[in-house]
């Protein structure tokens, strides 16, 4: 068992207990980060005069070739170790000598740990901002080509007024634009180094922490040791965005699984994002949808388990931030699963203009316009309302649309009502109409455009 203490035990640890204390099973992904993290506090011990500048370059030429090997693959992590600190000084020791047992100086695993955690989510949160990004663009596209696809918008799953394909897509846009904000918040306030923080106390060697801040990419240094050490809250705020990502995910997968039905039929999902029926040959079913909606339970879970595990720690370090570790990297690994693969289904889905187009046509979206049209001609809202309201009725015994209604027939609701009432509540000039900003006419939907495309450019 490689391990970084036992000095002061008398005997060996209980291997049911050394195996439910390593971590080397799950943060052996941290590898990358750990030498990174070395290489600089390498620098930093240089710096100091704690290492000759020989002793540096032998050590960091070491690690630099674990780094190596560890990319190309062929190094196995011996899991006898008792995680990835004690692995890397393990392996370095056995390549340049006892100079390898050095390169712990001034440090602690708390400190270490910390560093690599925050160095590898920092990683992330990149690689998940690209993703929603890659999102928006293929969203975008849609928007750009469906300004002129009507379809009904809806409230409490009933169709309500007419809107149009790019303004109903216009509105996850804006979901996940401030899912992208978010994310850019998380990495300016995380962008700290808490190397240099030791066990909770600092060190009493003369390092320079602003050096391996900077040699990492970080704007500074922490700036309380016991902080540094003992929270995750970054963390926390990453798994918090990624479950509004999810959630948002979660609420288009659901349009698009009853888009896709027999019922709705505004889109077919592309053979490639679909899967059949073991027993139906009919079936084609959106798995992908319904697994990414799944799947939002998953992150949800992680978020919770941390919050739950973060809540009753005192300061400073406890080992139950061990547990930090393998939900967050599985909420890591699911969130960026679902980005790649919702974009992709997106990107092939068709959509079928016509039968969106029928479906605004029916279930009265136009009835706030022919309230509207009413206002226009003097009657106040409110009784417009209640005329509009049993026009509503009258048509749904009839089973017949607004425009169907003949002139007689509306006028008997109000003689108010002229022939210029059916091209009023046709389904183009209700959306056409609607011109305030955000709104789905032409006008608002040509500027929001051209400022999505500016905002992803």
């Amino acid at each position: 068992m490689a391990q970084l203490w036992g000095g002061r035990f008398t005997k060996e640890t209980d291997q049911m207990v050394y195996a439910f204390n390593a971590s080397i099973g799950f943060d052996k992904r941290l590898l990358p980060q750990d030498i990174r993290g070395s290489l600089a506090h390498v620098r930093t011990l240089e710096k100091a005069g704690i290492l000759t500048e020989e002793e540096s370059a032998r050590i960091r030429e070491g690690l630099e070739g674990i780094l190596q090997d560890v990319q190309a693959g062929t190094l196995p992590v011996d899991e006898t170790c008792e995680d990835v600190h004690s692995f890397v000084e393990s392996v370095l020791t056995k390549r340049i000598g006892e100079l390898g047992k050095k390169l712990h100086t001034g440090r602690s695993r708390n400190d270490q740990v910390a560093l690599d955690m925050r160095l590898y989510t920092r990683d992330k949160v990149k690689e998940t901002d690209e993703l929603v990004k890659s999102l928006l663009e293929a969203l975008y596209d849609v928007m750009a080509a469906n300004t002129q696809t009507f379809m009904p918008g809806f409230t409490h799953l009933q169709k309500a007024q007419p809107v149009t394909l790019a303004h109903h897509f216009g509105a996850y846009f804006e979901m996940l634009r401030r899912d992208r904000e978010r994310l850019a918040d998380i990495y300016r306030r995380m962008n700290y180094c808490p190397l240099g923080a030791g066990a909770l106390a600092g060190t009493t060697y003369p390092l320079d922490r602003a050096l391996t801040a900077s040699l990492l990419g970080f704007a500074g240094p922490t700036r309380n040791s016991m902080d540094s050490v003992s929270d995750r809250d970054y963390l926390l705020e990453f798994l918090s965005a990624l479950s509004i990502i999810m959630m948002h995910l979660s609420r288009f997968c659901e349009e698009i699984i009853i888009w896709n039905s027999d019922e709705y039929r505004f889109v077919e999902i592309d053979d490639a994002y679909s899967t059949g029926s073991s027993i139906m040959p009919q079936k084609k079913n959106p798995d992908i949808a319904e697994l990414v909606r799944g799947k939002t339970g998953r992150v949800y879970g992680a978020l919770f388990g941390l919050l739950t595990t973060m809540k009753g720690i005192p300061l400073a370090y406890n080992k139950d931030m061990q547990e930090d570790k393998e939900g967050s990297f599985d909420a890591m690994d699911t969130a960026a699963a679902c980005l790649r693969l919702f974009t992709g289904m997106i990107a092939s889905m068709r959509f079928r203009n016509e039968r969106m187009a029928a479906s605004a046509a029916g279930g009265f979206t136009n009835a706030t316009d022919a309230a509207d049209y009413l206002v226009r001609k003097g009657v106040p809202f409110r009784d417009a309302h209640g005329i509009v309201g049993r026009m509503v009725l009258a048509c749904m015994e009839k089973g017949c649309a607004l425009d169907a209604l003949s002139m007689e027939e509306l006028r008997g609701f109000c003689d108010q009502i002229d022939e210029d009432f059916y091209e009023a509540v046709s389904l183009e000039t209700c959306v056409k109409a609607r011109l305030t900003a955000g709104g789905p006419g032409p006008e608002a939907m040509e500027a929001y455009l051209k400022e999505c495309k500016a905002y992803l450019s």
